[in-house]
């Protein structure tokens, strides 16, 4: 071989030793740089993973929360709706049992719940305070005529169905009590007011004429003082639906030459028939008592 070959051949041979020996060492800080990443890269992984496992935790736990929150709204909006299904259900059918005259053993059970609900709950008195506000109104807007012929017809029994109450207030506990107090105060309320107008009253009660005096006392005894006369029943009409005899009543009023502004009166009896005047007003009853009341005054 030449000089100039074995030349060639030498400087070959070095050029692929410095590549061999840069390819080892590239190849050596490669694997201990890979090393050393790994282990800072482990570390960083294994925080984000922690990290990200909290935050995972933490979304679980605040949508099991938003879940149980709109659960527990959701039901109570389901219980809001068939309460309210229940009390428009018993409502209606307590209108129907008034007008018709039925008895409270007619009413599904469930009503019996609503009953004391609509009562405990405030509805009762709510309903109680937009009725007399509906009357006060219009008494103090209507005027009588200098000739004092009119008059206001007044159901006395629900200014005194309470007597007994009043006498012992600690036991305002029975929804049946508590709906009787609470439709005398209204009343009451109502009454005073009347009187406070110059309104002529004439009460009536389904009580016979034979318990007169006890019946003048009672009322006086809780402040109604101040009315015209006060309608009663003969032993012999004991047996004549009030209606028509309350019927006839006011129409004795009227020929006589007075008139009727207006009648008061919880009961259906009261408010139905002949010769009922310029108005009528209703005073609210919780869903059963009406009839209790009506079989009880019809003994």
């Amino acid at each position: 071989m030449s000089a100039y070959g074995h030349e060639m051949e030498r400087e070959f041979s070095a050029q692929s030793l410095l590549t061999t020996g840069g390819s080892e060492m590239g190849s050596q800080y490669t694997t201990e740089a890979g090393i050393y990443m790994s282990s800072f890269a482990a570390t960083v992984l294994i925080s984000g993973l922690v990290t990200l496992g909290i935050s995972i935790m933490s979304l679980l736990v605040a949508l099991t929360v938003m879940l149980n929150s709109c659960e527990n709204k959701n039901s109570g909006v389901v219980e809001i709706y068939r309460n309210g299904q229940s009390y428009d259900y018993c409502r209606t059918f307590a209108h129907h049992a008034e007008i018709n005259g039925l008895g409270s053993d007619i009413f599904p059970p469930i009503c019996e719940d609503i009953n004391t609900q609509y009562i405990n709950e405030g509805l009762y008195t709510r309903d109680l305070k937009i009725a007399v506000a509906i009357a006060e109104e219009f008494f103090s807007t209507v005027r009588s005529e200098m000739d004092g012929s009119d008059f206001v017809l007044m159901d006395a029994d629900d200014l005194l169905s309470v007597s007994e109450t009043l006498v012992n207030e600690d036991i305002l506990h029975d929804s049946n009590r508590d709906s009787n107090y609470l439709r005398h105060l209204f009343t009451m309320k109502l009454y005073i007011k009347l009187r406070s107008l110059r309104w002529k009253l004439i009460l009536f009660t389904r009580k016979p004429e034979k318990q007169r005096n006890a019946t003048v006392e009672e009322l006086v005894s809780i402040g109604c003082n101040g009315w015209s006369s006060l309608i009663m029943r003969m032993d012999n009409e004991m047996q004549v639906d009030y209606e028509e005899f309350l019927s006839r009543q006011r129409n004795m009023l009227q020929r006589e030459g007075f008139r009727i502004k207006g009648v008061i009166s919880s009961q259906m009896d009261a408010l139905r028939g002949p010769y009922l005047g310029e108005r009528i007003f209703k005073i609210p009853n919780p869903i059963f008592r009406y009839s209790d009341e009506k079989s009880n005054s019809d003994e």
